[in-house]
């Protein structure tokens, strides 16, 4: 897309985001993948991530929302990619659920995208300011009585992924494809400089997942994640969408 068409919808920051990746079985994704895209694979295979991060300085469309400009997000997502007319490839991510604390954040993403959003209580234990060594990230929703949540602890030093890394296939996917009510395909572009990420130990994933995502994520989600790591984030732009036609 041209730099005179783009409009950018949202902007915000992202920071520390715990991101817990799983192999999946393709046929459990294949129901999902929008039309106009197809799996993304990384050396052969299909991951989905649960991942948490904190959303903060939050604008809609250049205006900040009182009350809603900091909050949690955690979502469940997995990766596709859609060629162009002119044959680039675009590679993006489509979400199972999106966790937000706020229900106008939820019905907002659901008019403008069609975006899978649910509205429940939230929080965290993400640091509140630039950290070198964040220790111990824990994101938390609850649902009816019980408290569930996700979490992993840092080590080391933030590093800058090796371009072949699984690290850097599962943060640098710019683009977002949402399937819509009449089964169209709608493509978002989400805008970010690349993140430094730190190796995770200890991670956690306690979640009634047939409520949350499917009984067809059941297995998946409760085994080990294959990989687990914390990415510092960065300043965010996600611009309008706009429906394929191929």
């Amino acid at each position: 897309m041209s730099n005179t068409k783009r409009l950018a919808f949202l902007t915000a920051e992202w920071r520390y985001l715990v991101m817990l990746n799983y192999d999946v079985d393709p046929a459990v994704l294949h129901a999902l993948v929008p039309r106009h895209t197809e799996l993304d694979l990384w050396n052969g295979r299909a991951i989905a991530s649960v991942v948490g991060f904190r959303f903060l300085r939050t604008r809609l469309l250049g205006i900040p929302i009182p009350l809603h400009g900091n909050f949690e997000e955690v979502n469940l997502r997995f990766y596709v990619r859609h060629r162009t007319a002119d044959g680039e490839v675009h590679r993006g991510v489509v979400f199972v659920r999106e966790l937000v604390p706020r229900l106008a954040i939820a019905l907002t993403a659901r008019l403008a995208y069609n975006e899978p959003y649910l509205a429940v209580r939230m929080r965290s234990t993400a640091p509140a300011k630039p950290v070198e060594t964040p220790g111990l990230v824990s994101y938390g929703w609850k649902m009816g009585s019980r408290w569930q949540g996700l979490s992993a602890a840092s080590v080391g030093e933030a590093q800058m992924p090796d371009p072949a890394s699984e690290e850097a296939f599962v943060t640098e996917h710019y683009w977002g494809y949402t399937r819509q009510r009449d089964g169209s395909t709608v493509e978002y572009e989400v805008s970010h400089p690349r993140w430094r990420v730190w190796r995770a130990s200890d991670p956690l994933l306690d979640a009634d997942v047939p409520r949350l995502y499917g009984s067809s994520f059941a297995r998946t989600l409760a085994a080990q994640p294959a990989s687990a790591f914390i990415a510092e984030g960065s300043a965010v732009t996600v611009y309008r969408p706009r429906l394929l036609s191929q």
